[in-house]
């Protein structure tokens, strides 16, 4: 399997608050997670960077030959950990008062991927000349779409876009949406912060996807296109593409 991180903190903002990371030999899985803060300089820094290591903490007990159902209650558990840890830090300390982050973890075979997500950051994955997304936000402009008070353009450009109903660390209770999904060599997955998926149709990242180049310069691409677009949050980028027997990884 081939990955690629990246990371960048945009035209605007002075922090970056989003983190990443991908494990490529998690006890024969992959882990991949990308976390984006909230709560301003220190605080949604302090969000992203303790979801990242608690979940990951939390997943290093899962077996090469775990079932579905037991990756599944795995990721649960090792967010409902995380976010527990998360909200009492932000009770107990004024500056982190209010903080949380939006998480999307995964844990990929060469077969299937069981993803778990809160908030707005997304994964999507490519297959030949389509893109899928795989999660969805947890977003009040998400909640009018599919009530049907909003239209996809119309939603582009609300102004409380970024608001989220759902957020790892806010409340003493969160529910992540888990999910199994199958891919196939040569698929890739795409799992990213709003600081891409606000930036870009759905049209341009397959587009960027199906480009020429290794995964590092695919990632690099991506990142490029965010900044080109305004780049006015925090850009991460983590692609996994199934390629059995090849683990090469590009930072």
């Amino acid at each position: 399997m081939l990955t690629a991180v990246r990371t960048d903190i945009g035209r605007i903002r002075a922090v970056n608050e989003d983190r990443a990371l991908v494990t490529p030999d998690l006890n024969g899985l992959v882990f991949a997670i990308v976390a984006d803060g909230m709560g301003g300089h220190q605080a949604g820094d302090t969000a992203s960077q303790m979801a990242v290591e608690l979940i990951h903490e939390g997943l290093q007990q899962v077996q090469p030959d775990a079932s579905e159902e037991e990756r599944k209650l795995l990721l649960h558990e090792a967010i409902q950990s995380a976010n527990r840890q998360i909200y009492e830090v932000s009770r107990s300390r004024q500056q982190f008062s209010g903080m949380g982050t939006t998480v999307v973890a995964l844990l990929a075979t060469e077969q299937s991927l069981t993803i778990a997500n809160i908030g707005d950051s997304r994964a999507y994955l490519r297959r030949n000349d389509k893109l899928i997304r795989l999660t969805e936000d947890h977003s009040l402009v998400y909640e009018l779409m599919k009530s049907g008070q909003l239209t996809a353009e119309e939603a582009e450009n609300h102004p409380r876009r970024n608001v989220l109903t759902r957020a790892l660390g806010t409340d003493p209770d969160v529910e992540a949406d888990i999910c199994v999904h199958n891919w196939e060599p040569g698929d890739i997955i795409l799992v990213c912060s709003d600081g891409l998926s606000t930036m870009a149709t759905d049209t341009t990242l397959l587009r960027v996807l199906q480009g020429d180049g290794d995964l590092g310069q695919i990632a690099d691409s991506l990142i490029l296109t965010a900044l080109e677009a305004g780049g006015d949050d925090n850009i991460t980028v983590v692609l996994l593409k199934n390629a059995p027997g090849d683990t090469e990884s590009k930072g």
